[in-house]
């Protein structure tokens, strides 16, 4: 691949990428799922690309794995953040959220996983025990996961990993959103929602992805003078020094130790290892998170792009059944948080923070944040504060499955990956019940919260 081949690529890549925002913002089919115009893209890429037409390199399928890495750069940098004075004066509310947000995502790392044991093995003998984490690392993860999972369990001898990862994702972000919207609809009508009551209008920005003018924010600010660096450049180079030094340190430990993590772990690690530094000295200030998200946000684009166009047909072909079977137990499971454990493990608002849950679950948080503000345009939920005070808090569990999983179901120690999130998963069930944070038996047409 030569630096020609980079650029071709890309360009190709902005060309499909532009179709889609302009499909987005015409299409009306299109609009009322809020399908993201990245995906648009990459489906309509991986249609006009089996006709052979498309001058891609043959290196499409490994700009995911890549660009996750910058990605998880950005959420290291960005730090944490904490609320001590809502967290004493709300415990209840944030301590049943953080069961419930740790208990989707538990489930999602081990029942999939023991069913492809159990089931999906038996009937199919050539798949190996991995398999089931790949609908983990796609719907909970979304691309970028997929991509860095699938890497991950392809570098240890699973070869269609990532091909099946990213069908894994984009299967579960249309199932975010057509199952999301379907499901506000139904909740809507049998008076589940809180603060809306009419699913009818949905505002243009949202519709067409077309910001106006007076709805229009800032990408963030200039804290660099142009005279001496670029903002953008500035920011752009904090995200590629970890990144690029994770995956060296990646390199490092794996011909000194034989251990293979994810370069991903290593620049998320060195992310954090930053902000903790930066964030006691003056430098600090002139960070901007926004647009630190806004190059994230720009690499997810491509990402979901990328990790799209690049899936190949005759292996989901090839795994078409058992990949079926696993994709239902992923629905089936969502559905069931959503509509079975959102009502008992959340009190007032519930259906507002579940259905954030379940988009988060299904693919991106910017899929949990839209179905999210159809349904609390105004955030009475509390939903996104005690996101930014809890995602925090699950990032270990999340971590330890992405990093070590791959590597614990390739190498026979399958059943102590499902039994630690079992025990994860049994552990928020009693925390609940033993702090009472437990509404099963609460009317369903309970308010929310008020301002």
């Amino acid at each position: 691949m030569t630096v020609n081949d980079f650029l071709l690529d890309f360009s190709i890549a902005s060309a499909f990428i532009l179709v889609g925002q302009i499909i987005r913002a015409k299409i009306q089919f299109v609009q009322k799922f809020f399908m993201p115009s990245a995906m648009v893209a990459g489906i309509l890429a991986l249609i006009v690309r089996q006709t052979g037409i498309l001058p891609f390199s043959d290196s499409i399928g490994s700009y995911p794995g890549v660009l996750i890495i910058l990605i998880f750069a950005s959420v290291g940098l960005q730090g944490f953040s904490f609320s001590s004075s809502d967290m004493k004066k709300e415990i209840s509310r944030l301590g049943s959220y953080f069961c419930y947000k740790t208990l989707a995502q538990a489930i999602q790392f081990s029942v999939p996983v023991i069913f492809s044991i159990l089931v999906i093995s038996r009937l199919f003998p050539n798949i190996n025990y991995s398999f089931g984490l790949l609908l983990a690392s796609g719907f909970s993860g979304g691309h970028g996961t997929a991509a860095a999972v699938g890497s991950a369990l392809q570098d240890l001898g699973f070869a269609d990993a990532s091909d099946i990862a990213m069908t894994c994702a984009t299967v579960g972000l249309l199932a975010g959103i057509f199952g999301g919207l379907l499901y506000i609809k139904l909740a809507a009508k049998k008076g589940y929602t809180a603060y809306i009551k009419d699913f009818s209008y949905i505002s243009g920005d949202l519709r067409t992805g077309l910001v106006a003018p007076e709805n229009r924010a800032s990408m963030g600010n200039e804290t660099i003078s142009s005279t001496a660096l670029d903002t953008l450049a500035f920011h752009l180079a904090l995200l590629l020094l970890p990144s690029g030094v994770g995956y060296c340190l990646m390199k490092l430990v794996y011909n000194s130790t034989g251990l293979d993590l994810p370069s991903y772990l290593f620049s998320f690690l060195l992310g954090i290892a930053m902000f903790l530094i930066l964030k006691r000295t003056p430098a600090y200030s002139y960070i901007d998170n926004t647009i630190i998200s806004r190059i994230s946000g720009t690499a997810t684009d491509y990402l979901v792009f990328f990790g799209i166009c690049s899936i190949k047909i005759p292996v989901i072909i090839k795994y078409a059944v058992p990949l079926a079977m696993l994709l239902i137990v992923g629905i089936v499971i969502v559905s069931w948080m959503l509509w079975v454990v959102g009502p008992a493990m959340n009190d007032l608002s519930w259906f507002e923070r579940s259905i954030f849950v379940y988009g988060y679950s299904t693919g991106v948080f910017a899929i949990g944040f839209v179905l999210l503000r159809i349904v609390d345009p105004e955030n009475r939920s509390k939903t996104l504060n005690d996101t930014a005070i809890v995602g925090s808090l699950n990032t270990p569990i999340e971590m330890f499955a992405w990093s070590l999983g791959p590597v614990m179901l390739m190498k026979g120690q399958h059943w102590t990956f499902c039994l630690i999130y079992l025990a994860i998963s049994a552990a928020c069930f009693i925390v609940c019940r033993m702090f009472h944070w437990w509404w099963a038996k609460e009317p369903k047409t309970r308010p929310g919260y008020e301002k």
